[in-house]
């Protein structure tokens, strides 16, 4: 099985660069399952039900979230409901939504954890005792588990991918916006990456206008964000896994 997981989908610019890129992607890798970070969908903060469905015409199945998942407050309103999506399993208990989902796919079940790093980011539950609670869980159902760990320090993603490894099937890091070229699989036959990056406008700084971030860092005043326009690029990862013995045969970074 060949499982696709898309970097974090940034505004309109991002959306058109899945339409654009996804189907080719999936006929080309012949992916099975597509999973993309849809934390900053709907004009870079947050997503809308509008929105989602939009992404899932595309041709995604699954989005996970991370620190914007409630920047646009629509996601209220079907979250809950939706069982097609997962945010950080580490916000206090009593959140909306799901931190961890199972999607069917050929027979099989697939397990999809979601977790939030500490590290420059906001406070939540510890994410690796978070990681060990949810994932005996789907292992009531699956041996099939792969990890968004939504986080900004590669020290702190790069501890998770070891504390996991032979635990999970894959780990692999969003929020920064940057594709790595660390993918790998660890000692213990977990795949790994750091961050698969974004999906989004090219010239940029993490989707947005160049001139608003400069602006920001230059005179550290408050400054209204845009994103940034086409050309776009897709960041993402490709895991692909042996479905019987949950051994991973490769992984594979994309930047298209």
């Amino acid at each position: 099985m060949r499982i696709l997981f898309v970097g974090d989908i940034v505004g309109k610019p991002g959306r058109a660069g899945i339409k654009h890129f996804l189907k080719p992607i999936q006929q080309d890798y012949s992916i099975d399952l597509t999973i993309a970070n849809a934390e900053n969908a709907a004009a870079g903060k947050g997503l809308t039900k509008d929105v989602a469905e939009e992404l899932f015409d595309y041709g995604i199945d699954f989005f996970t979230m991370g620190n914007h998942v409630w920047d646009n407050r629509d996601i209220l309103t079907f979250i809950d409901r939706e069982t097609r999506m997962v945010r950080p399993a580490n916000y206090p208990a009593g959140a909306p939504g799901q931190g961890y989902g199972i999607v069917r796919m050929k027979g099989y079940k697939i397990g999809i954890l979601n977790l939030s790093g500490r590290v420059f980011m906001p406070t939540l539950d510890d994410p690796f005792s978070a990681a060990i609670r949810w994932i005996n869980q789907l292992k009531q159902e699956t041996s099939l588990i792969f990890v968004d760990f939504h986080a900004e320090a590669t020290s702190e993603k790069k501890a998770m991918g070891f504390y996991l490894d032979g635990r999970v099937s894959a780990v692999f890091g969003t929020h920064t916006h940057v594709l790595t070229a660390d993918e790998q699989i660890l000692p213990k036959h977990t795949g790994y990456v750091t961050d698969i990056g974004m999906t989004g406008p090219i010239v940029s700084v993490l989707g947005v206008e160049p001139e608003n971030s400069i602006t920001r860092f230059v005179t550290k005043m408050p400054t209204r964000f845009t994103n940034a326009g086409a050309p776009c690029m897709l960041n993402g990862v490709i895991f692909d896994i042996n479905i019987d013995s949950g051994i991973l045969n490769f992984v594979k970074t994309l930047q298209i």
